[in-house]
């Protein structure tokens, strides 16, 4: 590698951005870390989006800029990735920002850490006083996320690595690119990756400021409803943990795993049991699964167990009570929403 070869690829699909993207823009060039080549793809802005990254381009060599006819995210980033030159890529979104440190610590934790495919970073939510208390709990939840192992524990339940924070090395994501397959694509490369056995961490601290805001794509594109959430989860779990088994014991019957339930049928994959702990259901069969309490488990066929309940508390109080049966988590059981 040349003395003037980037470490970094900053990866940075722009779509009517203006607002925001100087902001994003400050916080790259700011970056105590300046091994950085930004590949900046416009995505058909109609505002002032490619003024603004001309402009900067003609400032810092750093930026590499390409504009092409608006054709969504997933071709946006794929184009993008085809002009990323480093070992590395970071992504990062237009209307967020990241902290000063964020490349250095996070490249110094992958060069730690070999058998790391990526590492994230704990994240900020803003602007604080729009956050609802829902959005609030997540960020919580995402924040918990820690090592490889909690990453996996995790993945199932809603993305593990806030995607505008990912760092990853370039030959994987060149590997297993980016899909548009109706659902979250950074979701879907997440468990693709997790899947084929690759480990992922994220860095302790908060390094990245993401926006929340109601016009975010995450917020508006049908690849990002809550059903499409469900169906990415649904069809990776009948890929990898129920692969082998078309029928499983559900534990939870509100809304979180009645909805799982429907996505899972789409698979061939049905619950033979339905573990609860309302009294009026024990015994009962819905859809033909036989309600039964957690003291029955025991006593029921080997079959793999999703937990599909909202809600870190009453996922943490299941996971204890697995544990004391003698119940692995990813082994034995899985938990999702």
């Amino acid at each position: 590698m040349s003395r003037n070869a980037p470490l970094i690829s900053i990866l940075l699909p722009v779509h009517q951005a203006a607002t925001t993207l100087p902001g994003c823009l400050r916080s790259i060039v700011r970056q105590r870390e300046r091994r950085w080549q930004c590949v900046a793809v416009d995505d058909g802005s109609r505002d002032e989006s490619l003024s603004i990254l001309r402009a900067m381009a003609q400032r810092d060599r750093r930026f590499q800029l390409l504009a092409r006819p608006h054709s969504g995210v997933v071709s946006t980033l794929e184009a993008g990735l085809e002009l990323c030159r480093a070992p590395l890529v970071a992504r990062m979104d237009a209307d967020d920002w990241m902290h000063r440190d964020r490349l250095a610590e996070q490249l110094r934790l992958l060069e730690r850490r070999p058998d790391l495919s990526a590492v994230g970073c704990r994240v900020r939510l803003f602007p604080r006083r729009a956050l609802s208390e829902g959005r609030r709990a997540y960020e919580c939840w995402l924040n918990e996320v820690a090592d490889a192992a909690s990453v996996r524990r995790e993945a199932f339940i809603e993305c593990p690595i806030a995607h505008p924070s990912l760092l990853i090395r370039r030959e994987v994501l060149a590997a297993f690119r980016y899909r548009d397959v109706g659902w979250p694509e950074d979701y879907d490369l997440v468990l693709r990756l997790l899947a084929a056995g690759h480990d992922m961490a994220v860095h302790p601290r908060r390094l990245l400021g993401w926006r929340d805001s109601p016009g975010r794509l995450s917020r508006t594109g049908e690849a990002y409803g809550i059903e499409r959430f469900t169906a990415c989860r649904a069809a990776h779990l009948a890929q990898t943990f129920l692969a082998a088994s078309e029928r499983y014991v559900l534990w939870g019957y509100g809304a979180t795993g009645r909805t799982l339930r429907r996505a899972l049928l789409a698979h061939g994959k049905t619950p033979s049991h339905i573990v609860e702990l309302h009294p009026g259901r024990l015994g009962q069969r819905i859809h033909g699964a036989r309600v039964v309490a957690p003291r029955e488990l025991a006593a029921l066929p080997p079959r793999p167990l999703i937990a599909s309940v909202a809600g870190a508390g009453p996922r943490g109080l299941i996971r204890r009570a697995l544990s004391q049966m003698g119940f692995e988590e990813l082994r034995d059981f899985v938990c999702a929403a």
